[in-house]
Formats: structure tokens, sequence, C-alpha cells
């Protein structure tokens, strides 16, 4: 699709074009219409001006006035008014009959043809008893004016042909000057509209093209910056201002979206809090009861009671204990702490306290670097690999971790891959809520915690599982050199 910017460019040198394509058609009519009117009047001012000379003839001959005469009167006078006035010279009959010729001799015929039928009707009928017939030959237009020729007593004599032949070598001449000029002034106007098409295009366009940008960059989870610009259309500054005043409703959008969304979330997690806490509390207060019904300071293994009851209680109590202790974790993530880091060495370094020989790491390369908090990428793979280590049972005989680091592109992918019993079809797509966990104790948010610090440094987290076999955890972040 063609830009703004082409689409007005192309409008601009369209309408250019089409507008001296008009005044070139314009001109060529007017042209043509006052070589029309000029041959028009040229045949009517020789044809008036003839027939007062045969007026002249007629009133000084002393022939009488009569059709039959017609030819003594004009024998020799007819070739003078044809040089005089330059132009041929027939006259007719009344009957069409050719009378008296201002030419020698015709071409073709020995005999003159007679006036066609036609024409004398026209002539007689007319109100100016004048007729002007115009015809085409091989290109060229011939108009041939018929009109009565009357005596002083307005008496019908005979017919005055004076044939024309129309020659428009002076008015070609002047339209092919004509079109040649209005074709040089068009071609320089045109290269003038090019430039000024380019110019006004993108003044007009710069104003559209930064709204667009923003318009690209506007997202419901990041702080958009307002345009400030001042255009010279009306309607770009209302663009401008009902962008303005998105940016505003967004943000309050925003805003209120994300304080929902994390009302949503305490009140889910208040719930699984208070699910966890409850879960030790009973066994506790079952544990009491028993003991104050069954309490005998006399017995002799009363030692050994107390101390299997005390240690009933802390064990619970430790549960409530790491229950807390995780909810505070995932609660106040810590501030982060962003610095240039070798991925490849701080992998290794998380490793360290895990004391399981099974555990075994990989590197296709010994550095990799990226920028983000030491801490949380520590945290991500500890988190990783412990769970890891749990999802192996205690019974199963060979047991594998394997962490791998490699680069992807321009991002570094961190692997943690183990045999262990896998996640079942109906919970992979739970995995990472933060109240879900597949194991008998603790909250799990562990996997919840990880997802959100990856999401915050712009990258993902993806896992493969077959049940029974293992599962395979990728963690894939951007890195800071090519």
């Amino acid at each position: 699709m063609l830009s703004l910017r082409t689409r007005i460019f192309l409008s601009m040198i369209v309408l250019i074009v089409v507008a001296s394509f008009l005044l070139a058609s314009i001109s060529i009519i007017q042209f043509k219409n006052e070589a029309k009117e000029y041959h028009q009047e040229r045949l009517e001012r020789k044809e008036n001006a003839v027939k007062e000379h045969i007026n002249y003839v007629l009133a000084t001959t002393t022939y009488p006035l009569k059709t039959a005469n017609l030819d003594l009167i004009f024998k020799d006078k007819i070739h003078e008014l044809a040089q005089i006035h330059k132009i041929e010279i027939n006259i007719y009959s009344l009957d069409g009959k050719l009378l008296k010729s201002s030419k020698e001799s015709f071409a073709v015929d020995k005999v003159a043809p007679p006036v066609p039928d036609y024409i004398l009707k026209l002539v007689r009928s007319s109100i100016e008893k004048r007729f002007v017939d115009i015809k085409t030959i091989d290109g060229v237009k011939n108009r041939s004016s018929y009109s009565l020729i009357k005596d002083e007593k307005f008496k019908p004599l005979g017919i005055l042909n004076l044939p024309y032949l129309e020659d428009d070598g002076y008015y070609d001449n002047e339209l092919n000057t004509f079109l040649i000029r209005l074709s040089q002034v068009y071609s320089f106007m045109l290269i003038v509209a090019f430039a000024l098409a380019y110019f006004l295009s993108t003044y007009i366009t710069k104003s559209l093209k930064t709204i667009s940008d923003r318009l690209e960059e506007t997202n419901l989870d990041q702080k958009n910056e307002k345009i400030v610009l001042e255009a010279n259309s009306k309607e770009v500054n209302f663009l401008i201002k009902a962008y303005n005043g998105m940016v505003d409703k967004l943000e309050t959008s925003a805003i209120k979206l994300a304080q929902s969304e994390r009302e949503e979330a305490w009140r889910e997690m208040a719930k699984q809090v208070a699910h966890e806490i409850k879960n030790p509390l009973t066994p506790m207060r079952l544990t009491v009861q028993s003991f104050q019904r069954k309490f005998d300071p006399t017995a002799p293994d009363v030692k050994q009671k107390l101390n299997d009851y005390s240690e009933t209680l802390i064990q619970q109590i430790d549960t409530m204990t790491a229950v807390a202790s995780a909810f505070s974790n995932f609660a106040s993530m810590p501030a982060q702490q962003n610095e240039t880091l070798n991925v490849v060495e701080v992998v290794e370094l998380s490793l360290d306290i895990f004391n399981e020989d099974y555990i075994v790491f990989e590197s296709e390369e010994e550095e990799i670097i990226s920028k983000m908090d030491r801490t949380q990428l520590i945290r991500v793979i500890t988190n990783l690999v412990k769970n890891a280590t749990q999802a192996i049972p205690e019974s199963q005989f060979h047991k594998s971790i394997l962490v791998t680091v490699k680069r992807r592109n321009n991002n570094v992918e961190i692997a943690v891959r183990d045999n262990g019993i896998g996640i079942q079809k109906q919970d992979i797509s739970r995995i990472f809520e933060p109240k879900f966990t597949t194991k008998t104790s603790g909250m799990g948010l562990g996997l919840g915690i990880i997802k959100n610090i990856i999401e915050n440094y712009k990258g993902t987290i993806t896992f493969e599982s077959t049940y029974g076999k293992g599962t395979t955890f990728r963690v894939s972040l951007p890195i800071t050199n090519s």
C-alpha cells in the first residue's frame, strides 16, 4: 500500500497533468471555433462585396435585366470581379443551370453540373434567400455559398455561387506554436511541481508520521509519552489532541487495571495462605486434644510422651513458618540491581550450593554477556534446579540433572533437564499459576516467582515434559554482546 506522502505527491502531479491536458484540449477547441468563425465571416464579407459589385454592374448595364441576359451582362465583368475579390464566381439560372463562371474551363466535365434541387429549395425557402453548403473532400473542408441575384425591384434573376476553400494553415501554425509553448511552460511547471509536491507532502505528513510512530509505540503496560507538536493543520491538531487525551485515559485505565489485578492477586494469595495455614492447625488441634485426654503425670514414659508431643507441634509450626516465608518472598520482590554479568559464570556459581553428584553443568562458550540482577538470576537457577531434584523420586536408581547454557541468535538460553517423574497433561496449563503445586508441601510459588523475574527482563520461560521420563525448562534472556 502506498504511503500518505506518496499519495499526496502523486495526487498533485496527476492534478497538474490533468490541468495541462484540459487546458490544451480547451485551447484546441477554441482555435477550431475561431477558425470556423473566421472562415464563415470571411465568406460572408466576400459574398457581400461581390453582390454589391454585381448590383453596380446590373445598375449600369445597357442590357435588359433578364435571366437570359446575365451571360451577356457578365461576359467580361465576371473575370474582373473574380480578380478584384480573389474568389471564384459562378452565376446560375433560377433552375440551377450554369450561365457564367470565372473559370476558363472545367477540368473533368465539359458541361458543368447544375445546382442540386435540395439547394435550390433551401435557397428559396430561407429568410435570407441564402444557403451555405459545407462538404469535406480529402480531409479539406469546402464551403460554397448560394444566394439570389435580384434586380432593383427585388425580382430574382439568378443564383450567385461562391466556392470557398478553407485554408487553416495559419490557425494550424498558431495552434502548433501555442501547444509547443504550452508544453514548454508545463514542463517547467511539472519540474517545479515535483519539487513543490515533494516538500509539501513531506511537510504535511511530518506531523502525521510523528502521530503514527507514537501510536505504534503505545502500549498499556508502559508509560506513554504525549505528542508535543503544533501543526499548521487544524485537523492534525485535533488528531494530536485526541491522541494526548487517549494517553491520559489509557494511563488512568492502566492504573485501575493494575490495581484491580493486584487486588485480585492478593485475594487469591490470601485464600491460598489461609488454606495452607489451616492444614497444620488441624493436626495441632487434634494433638492437643489427644494429649489432654490421655496425659497421665504418673505414667512411667511421661517424658517420652512429652517429647513426642513437642516434636509434633514443632513440625507443624515449622510448616507454618515455611508457608509464611514463601508468601513473604513472593510478595516482596527485591529491587532490581541491574549489572553486566557473564551468564555462564553466574549459572555455574549457582550450582555450587547443591551437593548432588548427578547435577552436571555444560556450556558451549565461556562467556555470554547479559544485563540483569545477579541475585535474581541465581534465584531463578536455584529454584529450577531445586524443583528438578524434588521431581526425581528418592527410590529412583539412575538420577540425572543437566544444566546447559547456549547462545541462540541474540538470546542466551539456560536449560535445566531432569529425568524425574515429569508433569501430567492435566497439570501442564497450570504449572505457572502462583497457587498451583504438585508437591505434598509448600505453596507452589517458586515457578510464579521465576516467571515474574524473567518477564521483567523481556525474557521467556518454556518447558517440555513427558510424564514418567522427565522435564526440561528453558529460560531465554536477551544478551548485550553480538
